[in-house]
């Protein structure tokens, strides 16, 4: 008596798929072809939605154009902003400009907490929207939170010369997000030689923490003579 094998239903001779794994594996196909898309929209539709209301509650009921309109258009709160801020910033580039921003920041100054405020948001904006910088510079993977145990960080810039001169190491600054908000995390403050600084780009890094570790990066193609990056370069400090 031949033996008997066990049919394989990847095969074209194997049992056909019932009708109710076919229906689960079509479900799990559509959300997969419309998550993204869905997710994407309705973030979106909520943002806009957002600064509609945050312009349309400033604006007079005159000036505001769904007044004369027998309907609702979603985004004419978010023109008005972009044009407004596009105006501000052509005014103030100009020598009258100039002085009303500087008499402003002259009265805000004279707050006891309000210029504290002030100061600390010119300088975090100044810091990640100027040409002059960048928010994140480079990604690394550092141990945290013990030896042994890596996890992603992002590489902000260089640390002040008063913990250096505490520690008497070269010392980098280092922002570790937490999963999956990255707007979150730990400000750390680590010896350049414990930076292991990553082929992969920041928005690799970034894709990384917030899919959990789902979304991996591309691996880069590395020549076999090419020296390991294990701490920042020469090169790239001088650039930053």
């Amino acid at each position: 008596m031949g033996k008997v094998f066990a049919h394989d239903p990847r095969r074209p001779g194997g049992p056909r798929m019932g009708f109710g794994a076919r229906l689960r594996n079509y479900f799990l196909a559509g959300i997969l072809a419309t998550a993204p898309v869905c997710l994407t929209l309705y973030i979106a539709w909520r943002f806009i939605t957002w600064v509609d209301e945050g312009v349309f509650s400033l604006l007079p009921p005159e000036y505001n154009p769904e007044t004369y309109l027998p309907f609702s258009i979603p985004g004419i709160g978010l023109i008005i902003a972009l044009v407004g801020i596009t105006l501000i910033g052509a005014i103030t580039a100009g020598l009258l400009g100039r002085l009303m921003r500087q008499l402003l920041e002259a009265v805000v100054n004279r707050l006891p907490i309000v210029r504290t405020i002030y100061n600390l948001i010119k300088q975090v904006t100044e810091t990640a929207l100027a040409n002059r910088a960048q928010a994140f510079r480079e990604c690394a993977l550092v141990e945290y939170p013990r030896k042994g145990s890596w996890t992603v960080g992002f590489i902000t810039g260089t640390t002040a010369k008063e913990f250096e001169a505490l520690t008497g190491e070269e010392m980098v600054n280092v922002f570790v997000p937490t999963t999956p908000n990255p707007t979150s995390g730990f400000l750390m403050f680590i010896p350049r030689h414990e930076v292991h600084i990553l082929n992969m780009s920041v928005e690799d890094g970034i894709k990384l923490v917030i899919s959990l570790g789902l979304v991996l990066p591309p691996v880069p193609q590395v020549e076999a003579d090419q020296p390991e990056r294990n701490v920042l370069t020469t090169e790239s400090r001088s650039n930053k």
